[in-house]
C-alpha cells in the first residue's frame, strides 16, 4: 500500500497494490501495522455501507462526541470525497481537501477525527464503504452546509444542478456556527 498525505497532511490517500490477471484481481484493503505506521494508532469499531444515486450529496458530517475517524472507499461507481478540518487549533482549520474515489482506482481516504466529511456521487450509482473509530451518535452529529462560502469547496457540480440532499443536510449549519472540534 502507498500512503500519500494530502494538502492537509493528516488526511491520507491510500493506494493499494492490485494484483490482477484474466481471472480478476486481489488487493489488501487494510493492514493494521502499515496503517498505524502511516496514519497512527486507531481501533475501528464499526463498518458502514451506503448506496446512492447520481447527484446525491451526503455531508458534511462530524460528531462532537464519539468523534469518528473514517477510512473510506468506493466499491462500485465513483464519488468526489471531501474532508474539512474542524479542529479550531489546527493551522488548516476551515480548509478542505477532495479526491475522486472509485471502484476503478480502488483508492481509500483516511479522514481522522476532527474533520467534517462528505461526498458527491458522480457516477450513475455508487456504493460507499467505510470503517469508523467510534460509534454513530446521532445526538452529537453536526451537518455543515455543503456549499458554505467560508469553506469554498469546489464540488464537481454543474452550476444549473442541485444535489440531492437529505432533510438533515438541508437544515445544516453554517461553518461559522458549527461547533469546532
Amino acid at each position: 500500500m502507498e500512503f500519500t498525505p494530502l494538502a492537509i497532511p493528516d488526511v491520507v490517500l491510500i493506494t493499494p497494490k492490485v494484483f490482477g490477471d484474466e481471472r480478476g484481481f486481489f488487493m489488501e484493503t487494510f493492514q493494521q501495522q502499515a496503517f498505524e505506521k502511516a496514519c497512527g494508532e486507531v481501533c475501528f469499531v464499526q463498518d458502514n455501507h451506503s448506496k446512492s444515486a447520481k447527484g446525491v450529496l451526503r455531508g458534511l458530517h462530524y460528531q462532537t462526541e464519539n468523534t469518528q475517524g473514517k477510512l473510506v472507499r468506493v466499491v462500485q461507481g465513483e464519488v468526489f470525497d471531501v474532508a474539512v478540518d474542524m479542529r479550531k487549533e489546527s493551522p488548516t482549520y476551515g480548509q478542505w481537501v477532495g479526491v475522486l474515489l472509485s471502484a476503478e482506482n480502488k483508492q481509500q481516504l483516511w479522514v481522522p477525527a476532527g474533520f467534517a466529511h462528505g461526498f458527491y456521487v458522480t457516477s450513475e450509482t455508487a456504493e460507499f464503504v467505510y470503517k469508523c473509530t467510534d460509534y454513530y451518535n446521532p445526538s452529537a452529529e453536526v451537518s455543515v452546509h455543503w456549499n458554505d462560502p467560508d469553506i469554498g469547496i469546489e464540488w464537481p457540480i454543474a452550476e444549473d444542478e442541485q444535489p440531492a440532499l437529505s432533510e438533515k443536510d438541508k437544515a445544516g449549519v453554517a461553518f461559522v456556527d458549527a461547533p469546532p472540534f
